[in-house]
């Protein structure tokens, strides 16, 4: 544990929270609106607070980190002693593997050597004309349709097709119809297992057992089918998948069969939930704020004349779409809480955490912290001029988390979210029909509910 320096104040033992029930703690409030307790844990007891929930000898503790500087300590600064070692990481490797999302130590050294090169800003450029074939197919599938879209189907679709193309390349159709039947009940089946305090064995042959196991059977199957297709190393082949399988370290390693399709799995859940959850609350933001939508629409009438598709050149061409899509993500972060596991007692804002802690750093409860964002709660997409974001401390906003396990596919998000939304946006005006969208979270965060827009062709 850190020493503090001569003329610090010593380090609480005393974590502050909410008392919740006698006997369950804060368990239903956790429940029914798990986002607005930590907002409210925050606004009531600090920067540290401690949370429990459930009944004595089911109770779960952990601690919640919410300012800028614990979360840049758990995740950058003292990341060696905070693990992926929580319930939600135990289920996402029961059934999408230990790719890079959560492999740890020489695992995850090794996959990030043999990855990382795939992810380079150059390479993921590639994938523009991936993104904008599956943009163009949704501009005109919106214009045939007769009424109001709902945004949250929509950009879920979207997102699956558009990183099922770059991962399979020309083998997307026969992952898709798979991958879009059996990745959702995979997906729900480990997020309600990861809330549940007692977990029954997976092997166990209940109904919700049985259909998440033949969903997970039916993705390694059609992973498995297209890698053993291609012979292992897909030579010639310039998709993610291909690339994978080619890829080599210093000493000839490379990913085995297994590990291709853990990898395969692991960037079908990251990349597209992520990004279907930002373009998600991006429309409905701006169609609640017509000011808005309409400086960017006059940005992209400016960029993409004669109705070109956007491509990889155009992204830092859209300095304001940018702005308006990364202060959505402050206000709807995909990955509302990040959970670790503390190896050894720990210092974190002047709080004792102690060894074996459950820790959550929250960038929904961050993005909100009142000595950062003045008005919290309110959409302003100036808040992210180069200037503003210069001045602001580095953790004050971090979708995608940080330090040594930030995300691997930051750009490649933002990447398919901005021309995305230039497809969209230079073809549609869109109205937000819901005032208010209910929230819950899992993996990511989600819509309780649909999130209807109507659309006007421009």
């Amino acid at each position: 544990m850190p020493v503090p320096s001569r003329g610090d104040p010593l380090p609480t033992t005393q974590v502050p929270g909410p008392a919740g029930l006698p006997l369950l703690g804060s368990m239903f409030d956790l429940k029914r609106d798990p986002l607005g307790t930590y907002l409210a844990a925050h606004r009531a007891y600090g920067d540290v607070v401690r949370l429990t929930a459930g009944p004595p000898g089911l109770r779960v503790e952990f601690y919640g980190v919410y300012s800028p500087e614990g979360a840049q300590q758990v995740l950058a600064g003292q990341a060696a002693n905070f693990r992926k070692e929580n319930s939600f990481y135990e289920e996402i490797r029961a059934s999408f593997g230990n790719g890079l999302l959560t492999s740890q130590d020489t695992d995850y050294q090794r996959q990030r050597r043999l990855i990382q090169p795939l992810f380079t800003r150059r390479r993921v450029d590639g994938y523009a004309d991936a993104i904008g074939i599956e943009a163009e197919a949704l501009v005109d599938r919106w214009g045939g349709l007769p009424g109001p879209v709902d945004a949250v189907d929509e950009m879920s679709r979207f997102a699956l097709r558009a990183v099922s193309r770059i991962l399979f390349g020309a083998d997307v159709e026969t992952a898709l119809d798979s991958v879009r039947t059996n990745f959702p009940v995979l997906a729900h089946f480990v997020t309600a297992r990861g809330f549940q305090p007692v977990r029954i064995p997976r092997t166990w042959p209940t109904p919700t057992n049985r259909e998440a196991m033949a969903a997970e059977r039916a993705l390694y199957e059609v992973c498995d089918a297209i890698i053993a297709a291609r012979g292992g190393a897909a030579a010639g082949s310039d998709d993610l998948l291909g690339l994978l399988a080619a890829a080599r370290g210093e000493d000839g390693e490379r990913l085995d069969a297994t590990e291709l399709r853990e990898q395969v799995l692991v960037f079908l859940l990251a990349g597209h939930e992520t990004t279907a959850t930002s373009l998600t609350f991006t429309l409905h933001l701006l169609g609640h704020h017509p000011e808005v939508q309409a400086r960017a629409h006059e940005e992209l009438d400016g960029l993409l004349a004669g109705g070109r598709r956007p491509t990889a050149a155009d992204y830092n061409e859209l300095p304001y779409l940018t702005m308006v899509l990364k202060e959505a993500m402050r206000l709807y972060p995909a990955a509302p809480v990040v959970g670790r596991q503390s190896v050894a007692e720990t210092v974190i804002d002047g709080t004792v955490i102690p060894a074996g802690s459950n820790v959550m750093v929250a960038p929904y409860v961050t993005h909100r912290h009142p000595e950062h964002w003045e008005d919290p709660e309110r959409f302003d997409p100036e808040r992210f001029t180069p200037e503003a974001e210069a001045a602001r401390h580095r953790y004050a906003w971090f979708p995608f988390g940080g330090g040594p396990r930030a995300c691997i596919g930051q750009h490649f998000s933002m990447l398919e979210s901005v021309l995305g939304l230039a497809s969209l946006l230079r073809t549609f005006e869109v109205e937000a029909l819901d005032d208010e969208v209910p929230l819950t979270h899992g993996i990511t965060l989600e819509a309780a509910g649909p999130v209807r827009l109507r659309l006007q062709r421009r």
